[in-house]
């Protein structure tokens, strides 16, 4: 919490400025376990006094307690180490001479600095003073306790500071670019756990590079899988009216290029089932017309009686018939075949009985006998429409993908994708998609957004830096004293700061009384309205 800070001159006793309990809890919450705080006061001390400053302890633990003693002209740091051991570290200084004083001790980790009036007095590398703080433990402002180290003078913007650097708040102009010594073993800390992450890398990378090692000594064979099969590299195998070869773990397919046969006497050139070429096959000569073997053909008596013959051995014989099944239709919707004495009714499905149509053909039935078509979207790879193969409406441009699309082949058909940047109209059309206008971009709010073909860019706005994406406000002169760049050159300051880069302090003087306004001092606030008790 922000504090308002009015002290008057600590004389009369005995007196008690203590911190409530729920006071002192709620800065040892933000004090415990950190290694990195500054005690700042500003006082004038009576001539020969001794009397403490400020003391936190615990019954008669003192976790931290500063005392400056006018007998033996010295400042004096109390504090408990992280093994529990109380230290004291003396600073020779006369600071009770009734003059008014400006008292900065930074802790770093092991690292004490003491500045009285902004100079440099004493740099000591000491034990980590222990903020392991117990429940109970007090907080106590001109005194040690109810009867013991009052001092005498003035005191006035007491504050203890959990930050780096603390003396800055006091005096302005020191230097602070170096880092502190808690800053030196934070780097170290990261510095070993890189060193860690690097050593674990680098025997990963070992164990790697030997596997590839291992791995650049054998042949790794890549197999191929259709319709079930698998197949090894290189090898070559004949799919229907295809061509297929395994390469390189992908299948790759030509269409079949028939070669041309010259057939022996009494045979010729007809489809076999299951092979997509034609090959030589016996025929017989009857009545004018060729037949090939298997083939059958119905002869009608001219009393109208039917006699079958079928091609066998290059000659054509009598089938003895075996009678016909009733028929449940009307004459009328009976209908002759060709190949059988046997009458059907008309809508007869003679694709249950056996056909030849293969990939990526269908069956379908005539009047008198069942034919190959190929499905919408392929093409016959012979007359008998037994094969078929995919058109590619892409490549041959028989598609209707318009502007802004790519078009895609897919098996019978094709698709239109839209083009990055762009978005569908129908299944054909794309339009511009305008990432500004539709807020669907990544640009900062302090980015301006320009739409472009097939995208966006993200321009930061004037008095802000970055990518685009990202922007930050940037301020030219930088702000100062924990102040923050909120836009284009203007600082946010902390309460107690003011300027155009937060570089001066505001301190108020109300007759005798100061008060100073100060954000980073959090913990403690406190106002002493007499010269007998202080009010938290």
């Amino acid at each position: 919490m922000e504090s308002q800070v009015s002290l008057h001159y600590l004389q009369y006793m005995p007196r008690s400025i203590k911190a409530s309990a729920a006071t002192a809890e709620q800065f040892f919450q933000k004090l415990r376990n950190k290694h990195e705080f500054t005690v700042l006061v500003t006082l004038k001390q009576t001539h020969l006094n001794s009397g403490v400053i400020l003391s936190i302890h615990h019954l008669d633990h003192r976790y931290l307690e500063l005392e400056s003693s006018g007998h033996r002209n010295e400042v004096r740091l109390h504090y408990r180490s992280g093994s529990h051991r109380p230290h004291t570290e003396v600073f020779p200084y006369i600071l009770a001479d009734d003059k008014w004083h400006k008292l900065s001790l930074a802790i770093s980790a092991s690292h004490l600095i003491l500045y009285i009036d902004c100079n440099k007095i004493y740099e000591r590398v000491v034990e980590k003073p222990s903020t392991d703080l117990p429940l109970g433990t007090t907080f106590w402002l001109g005194q040690r306790n109810n009867a013991h180290g009052y001092f005498k003078g003035v005191m006035q913007d007491v504050q203890l500071l959990v930050m780096p650097q603390g003396f800055i708040a006091q005096c302005p102009d020191l230097n602070r670019t170096c880092p502190t010594c808690n800053d030196f073993h934070g780097l170290v800390q990261k510095i070993m756990e890189l060193q860690e992450v690097l050593a674990k890398t680098s025997a990963k990378l070992s164990r790697a590079e030997q596997r590839m090692n291992r791995l650049d000594q054998c042949y790794c064979e890549r197999t191929c899988t259709m319709k079930g099969a698998i197949y090894r590299e290189f090898e070559s195998w004949t799919d229907g009216c295809k061509n297929c070869t395994c390469l390189n773990g992908t299948v790759q397919c030509e269409t079949l290029i028939c070669p041309d046969s010259d057939c022996p006497l009494k045979s010729a050139l007809a489809y076999v089932d299951g092979k997509c070429c034609k090959e030589c096959r016996s025929i017989c000569q009857f009545q004018g017309r060729t037949y090939f073997e298997g083939e059958r053909n119905t002869v009608y008596s001219s009393s109208g009686v039917c006699v079958l013959y079928e091609c066998k051995d290059q000659t054509m014989k009598l089938v003895e018939s075996s009678g016909c099944p009733d028929l449940d239709c009307a004459e009328s919707q009976q209908i002759t075949l060709s190949h059988s004495c046997c009458k059907v009714c008309k809508g007869y499905d003679f694709c249950s009985e056996r056909h030849n149509c293969m990939e990526n053909s269908v069956c379908r039935n005539l009047n008198d006998r069942a034919v190959c078509s190929c499905r919408d979207g392929f093409r016959a790879l012979r007359e008998d429409n037994a094969y078929c193969e995919d058109i590619d409406e892409c490549a041959e441009g028989r598609h209707y993908c318009r502007e802004n699309t790519m078009c895609v082949n897919t098996p019978g058909s094709f698709m239109c994708i839209c083009k990055t940047g762009y978005i569908r109209i129908d299944d054909y059309s794309c339009t511009e998609h305008d990432e500004c206008i539709t807020n669907q971009h990544n640009c900062d709010e302090n980015a301006l957004c320009f739409n472009t073909v097939g995208g966006h860019n993200c321009v930061c706005k004037p008095g802000y830096t970055g990518n685009g994406t990202t922007c930050k406000a940037f301020c030219k002169d930088g702000c100062r004293n924990g102040g923050a760049c909120i836009a284009a050159n203007v600082c946010a300051c902390p309460q107690g700061f003011t300027g155009p880069s937060c570089e001066t302090g505001e301190i108020r003087h109300f007759g005798d009384t100061w008060l100073i306004f100060f954000p980073v001092c959090k913990i403690i606030g406190f106002l002493a309205t007499d010269l007998t008790g202080m009010r938290f």
